[in-house]
């Protein structure tokens, strides 16, 4: 990383130092084109391999094989992304897809929006929001403290990397088809941050946009007391 000359104007202003936070950078609604900003920005993201197929096609060659991946990235704390890459190999592709994904990072809302729960800590989605991509539609629904992820695996994967912890899911469609099923979950989590709310809805839903100081560890301590 200290070799890394950044070529737009946002890494620029990340290499400086005038933005400290991932938050700030997309505030900034500056074309996100290098994926060494977010790395600096977010130390602690994960990633996740959610599909990997390969792709055979006959030539006047012969036999052409090509690996299809598609990957997700989180820190666990309001932040996710999800990217796909093609390539002759798989570990290239594997590294393209993760560099894809945080280019299409996203900082998400959380709140308490379950009647059932009022905790008042933003440990699930603050609202109900759905997804569609093809022919999957994806709905997530807040859920009581304590139900945790009653959801598929795909899309349990991007709650947990996102930092959502109780949510109720509802998929329509071919969810066999994991890509759609995880584009589709991805929109419904980008909706969190479209919704526009008032002061009195955040105050009374808790709603918290981006990152609220959780780390994966501390998660997972939390988890096993409950």
């Amino acid at each position: 990383m200290a070799d890394w000359v950044p070529k737009t104007r946002l890494g620029q202003m990340v290499l400086n130092g005038d933005i400290t936070t991932m938050s700030d950078a997309l505030a900034t609604k500056l074309p996100l084109r290098e994926p060494e900003i977010v790395d600096i920005l977010l130390p602690d993201l994960k990633d996740e391999v959610i599909d990997l197929n390969m792709v055979q096609r006959m030539t006047d060659s012969g036999r052409r094989v090509r690996f299809a991946v598609t990957c997700i990235v989180g820190n666990g704390d309001g932040f996710i992304g999800i990217g796909r890459a093609k390539g002759k190999e798989v570990g290239p592709s594997i590294k393209k897809a993760i560099d894809n994904a945080k280019l299409n990072i996203i900082e998400i809302k959380r709140g308490c929006g379950s009647w059932q729960c009022g905790c008042g800590k933003p440990h699930s989605l603050p609202f109900e929001v759905v997804g569609t991509t093809g022919s999957v539609t994806v709905s997530l629904k807040s859920a009581p403290r304590g139900v945790s992820l009653a959801v598929g695996d795909v899309a349990k994967s991007l709650l947990t990397l996102a930092g959502v912890r109780d949510a109720w899911g509802f998929a329509r469609g071919n969810t066999k088809t994991k890509v759609n099923y995880a584009m589709a979950t991805f929109e419904a989590l980008k909706m969190t941050s479209r919704m526009r709310v008032t002061e009195a809805q955040e105050k009374s839903l808790n709603i918290v946009s981006g990152p609220i100081g959780v780390t994966f560890a501390e998660t997972d301590v939390e988890n096993q007391e409950e």
